[in-house]
């Protein structure tokens, strides 16, 4: 942190980021880092320098990136001179459109990366280049050249693969992705999976689920628990909210090697109350302990297992909630979720 180069966001240079892409070893602002999760953890994990847990292997590896300088001179070594990174008050359009081109489709990496520029860099001009980056629909036919070249993009491919064709709603975001950047954000939710009880056989005799968690756009996955139908994950993850919250989704799939992933339940939670008390907390002067909304199970609400309370425990509004898995014949799954808006 103490790096000159990493005083400023990687992407926009925005002063004292926050956060960090733990894929590409870049420290960037609040800002950058929610079309960094729009993009998928297959492209950009995103950790806050403040609210996650951060491992020594973990903080080893950023270490090993080198830092903002060291990775900016690789992924854009061939910035074009008409191509302008994006300022601290740029638009959330200028900062997807930048961000995408730079970590999604490499069209700015370092020649010696076994890729060709596309582009002309900035010391050398190309009259042509400005009719062809004049309309984002040639995003596909980058895309697609990328596609063909031995990058990291063909792991993504290989991890996306794995889960992301499970359930047509899901399967569906992912492709609508390139919208997620244009989104504002007002907030973060932290969803700690804790654990799963009684879960179905979807192996001989056992089941090696892991759980996928979507908000909108935005998807993130916990790791694979080995032979449990009483799997626990202890597993904290992030996502942005948008302006326009959607409902959170949780889908549970049994891990295959040789076949597709099995699935093993589904669950819907409306995050809208927990945001509700999050904004009504931060314009109060409240600082004890104590329950600030109640989300009921009914006959009407057959999600949950038992009444769900929202609380403010040590100045953090949290929900914790026991859902009961749809679509399967049983199953519960017990989740922690975190509500932190932008403003604080």
């Amino acid at each position: 942190m103490l790096q000159a180069g990493n005083k400023y966001c990687a992407d926009c240079g925005s002063l004292e980021p926050k956060w960090v892409s733990s894929s590409h070893g870049v420290f960037i602002c609040i800002k950058c880092s929610g079309i960094h999760r729009s993009l998928g953890v297959h492209i950009s994990k995103v950790l806050s320098l403040k609210l996650d847990e951060w491992t020594d292997e973990q903080v080893d590896a950023l270490v090993k990136f080198g830092g903002n300088t060291v990775i900016n001179m690789k992924y854009e070594a061939c910035l074009p001179s008409n191509i302008k990174k994006p300022k601290p008050n740029s638009s959330i359009e200028e900062r997807s459109d930048f961000i995408r081109r730079k970590y999604e489709f490499l069209q700015f990496l370092d020649i010696e990366e076994n890729l060709s520029c596309p582009f002309v860099p900035s010391h050398a001009r190309c009259s042509s280049y400005s009719e062809r980056s004049s309309s984002s629909n040639n995003f596909p036919q980058d895309k697609k050249h990328y596609d063909k070249q031995e990058t990291k993009s063909l792991i993504g491919s290989t991890f996306r693969n794995s889960w992301g064709r499970k359930d047509s709603e899901h399967k569906s975001s992912k492709k609508s992705n390139s919208l997620a950047g244009m989104i504002e954000f007002i907030g973060l939710i932290k969803v700690n999976v804790v654990k799963g009880t009684n879960l179905v056989i979807r192996d001989v005799m056992t089941s090696d689920p892991y759980v996928i968690i979507s908000l909108g756009h935005q998807s993130v996955k916990t790791r694979v628990i080995k032979s449990s139908l009483n799997p626990v994950w202890n597993e904290s993850l992030m996502l942005s909210i948008p302006d326009n919250i959607p409902l959170l989704k949780v889908l549970v799939y049994d891990k295959d090697i040789f076949s597709t992933d099995d699935f093993m339940g589904k669950a819907e939670i409306d995050i809208q109350p927990l945001v509700s008390a999050a904004k009504a907390y931060e314009k109060s002067s409240i600082n004890d302990s104590l329950q600030l909304g109640k989300w009921v199970a009914n006959g009407d609400n057959n999600t949950l297992v038992k009444d769900g309370t929202i609380s403010l425990e040590d100045g953090k509004v949290k929900h914790d909630i026991s859902v009961r898995l749809q679509h399967v014949e049983r199953g519960v799954l017990e989740i922690e979720l975190e509500c932190v808006l932008l403003t604080q």
